[in-house]
């Protein structure tokens, strides 16, 4: 069955270790996109996060980030929207705040006024990078529910994968998380996990699913590549779902394909194999 769509998780299936693009993995991509094979990147990123990642491939590229919130073009033109109730958002805040200890939100808006956070620890190993590439989006505010001023994308936290579960497991029975999505990804080699709060039903998958719908690309012509939890809807949807091989083991359990690691060209690998 001939795939008119690849969709695309970014860390740790289109880049490698280093958080580049192999070569091989550029050429893959170039190459169904010439014949006609539309690519798009979903990912957990926000989009300032994933913009870069965007350009160095094509700036014709659609993305869908904050797991699914946003649909943009690279450009950044927002092209659909998964936005948090801003008074969802304030009650997330409120009511983990005993229980946790940095918290972020993430707005579509330009300029510093992107990221807003409290009591984050930037200096931390698994957090300084993002800061230092990211910090122009960034500001601090404090308490974090004073920059409730519109709806936002999304309420983020990080930390170990320990502590996220049980922020996770925290949250899950509360009142308010029936009009949350609930998202872990998590990294085991750094012992380090994201917690994305977005609005009810929003996953890279419900994303994914609507842009195809709007393209009247059938999901069986559809071929997704991811190797974290936050993937699993999206490989769920699509007729050929790919699993990489540095995927946390909940995915390579499920029985889709396997192809090799993304620091052995993995991505590559899978779309000339079925794809091209």
């Amino acid at each position: 069955m001939s795939i008119r769509l690849i969709a695309i998780d970014i860390d740790g299936t289109l880049v490698d270790r280093q958080g580049e693009i192999p070569p091989a993995n550029r050429a893959a991509i170039h190459e169904a996109a010439e014949l006609g094979i539309e690519v798009v990147l979903v990912t957990g990123r926000t989009y300032h996060h994933a913009r870069p990642i965007v350009h160095e491939l094509s700036k014709r590229l659609v993305l869908i980030v904050s797991n699914g919130a946003l649909i943009k073009d690279s450009q950044g033109t927002t092209l659909n929207s998964r936005l948090l109730d801003r008074e969802t958002a304030q009650e997330v805040i409120m009511t983990t705040r005993p229980v946790r200890q940095g918290a972020a939100l993430i707005f579509d808006r330009i300029g510093d006024r992107q990221y807003l956070y409290e009591n984050i620890d930037w200096q931390h190993p698994n957090r300084l990078e993002y800061f230092e590439r990211n910090q122009k989006f960034m500001s601090e505010v404090s308490p974090l529910e004073e920059g409730l001023i519109d709806d936002p994308v999304q309420v983020a936290f990080t930390g170990t994968i320990c502590d996220m579960r049980d922020l996770a497991a925290f949250l899950r029975p509360q009142q308010i998380a029936r009009k949350l999505s609930i998202t872990l990804t998590e990294y085991d080699a750094r012992d380090f996990s994201l917690l994305d709060i977005t609005a009810e039903d929003c996953s890279k998958g419900s994303s994914l699913a609507a842009w195809c719908a709007s393209r009247c690309i059938n999901p069986n012509h559809v071929m997704a590549i991811g190797d974290n939890l936050n993937d699993r809807e999206m490989l769920e949807f699509a007729g050929v779902p790919v699993v990489m091989g540095n995927a946390v083991p909940a995915l390579k359990k499920l029985g889709w394909h396997v192809t090799r690691p993304h620091d052995e060209g993995g991505l590559a690998e899978a779309i000339r194999a079925l794809a091209l």
